[in-house]
């Protein structure tokens, strides 16, 4: 199969968020994590466009290029996605996203149901209400406010051992240093944490919708407890649940076999 078109950059005006579409087909639209930008969703992987989809990933408000913003809660990351499924003139699209895009995409979906037809969940670790470890974030905003990359890093202190720490502290250090704004990220490290995506994991009942859970393990993300991907598949109605082997790399950190695991789920559903 030939590659799909190069990516095509986009920019909304209003809330200035920037993006970029591959391929052609039916749509998926993609939302990175906290502090990530929307080159950490499948890596930069075509397999998806080449499935004959359209990928559609964009950078938070805030976030990699697009623009600063005046608040930075789940309510206003669900009016980002909207204006991203208008921009591309999809009445409806599969959604999605990794951790606090996976929180946006069941906001959206229960704010808009009719425009959602399937969920790609990956490592969620919203449990139905802000975190409150409020402290642990505040210092991360901190130290990327005043230090920059290497002030983050220092108030940044994963329970991850080997052989996964280095490779953490590395990407964590690729994302950091992809930020136009990087006191705009700080501002969200302090918002987003203590803001609500939906109301208590009950909520995720209500959602009938195909949906693919993609968890990791804890040695590996601590950050996104596998437990809480086993809540959303046990609460969810039409859920699949996927992780790697013990002792294997995360699916989430492997952008081409992540793609292909979603392909093969969407071609099910």
């Amino acid at each position: 199969m030939p590659d799909p078109p190069d990516n095509s950059p986009f920019r909304l005006p209003e809330p200035g968020i920037a993006g970029e579409t591959a391929g052609t087909g039916p749509d998926v639209v993609l939302a990175h994590g906290l502090t990530a930008t929307r080159r950490y969703v499948v890596s930069g992987s075509r397999a998806l466009p080449r499935a004959g989809y359209r990928l559609t990933t964009y950078d938070a408000r805030g976030h990699g290029e697009s623009d600063p913003a005046e608040t930075y809660e789940y309510r206003d990351m669900v009016r980002d996605m909207e204006a991203v499924l208008d921009h591309l003139g999809a009445r409806h699209a599969v959604v999605g996203g990794a951790s606090m895009g996976a929180a946006t995409a069941v906001a959206f979906a229960l704010a808009h149901p009719e425009r959602v037809r399937a969920l790609i969940l990956i490592t969620p670790a919203y449990e139905g209400q802000p975190s409150g470890a409020y402290d642990d974030w505040d210092a991360l905003a901190d130290g990327l406010e005043h230090g920059g990359v290497e002030g983050f890093l220092a108030a940044y202190d994963p329970p991850i051992g080997e052989p996964w720490r280095e490779t953490v502290l590395k990407v964590a250090r690729q994302r950091l240093e992809r930020h136009r704004h990087p006191e705009a990220v700080a501002q969200a490290l302090r918002a987003v944490p203590r803001s609500a995506a939906f109301d208590g994991l009950g909520a995720l009942e209500e959602i009938e919708l195909p949906t693919l859970i993609v968890a990791s393990r804890d040695e590996a993300d601590p950050g996104h407890p596998l437990r809480v991907g086993e809540q959303y598949a046990a609460l969810l109605p039409d859920a699949e649940l996927v992780t790697e082997e013990p002792g294997k790399s995360p699916l989430a950190w492997q952008g081409a076999r992540l793609s292909r695991r979603i392909g093969e789920f969407l071609t099910r559903v």
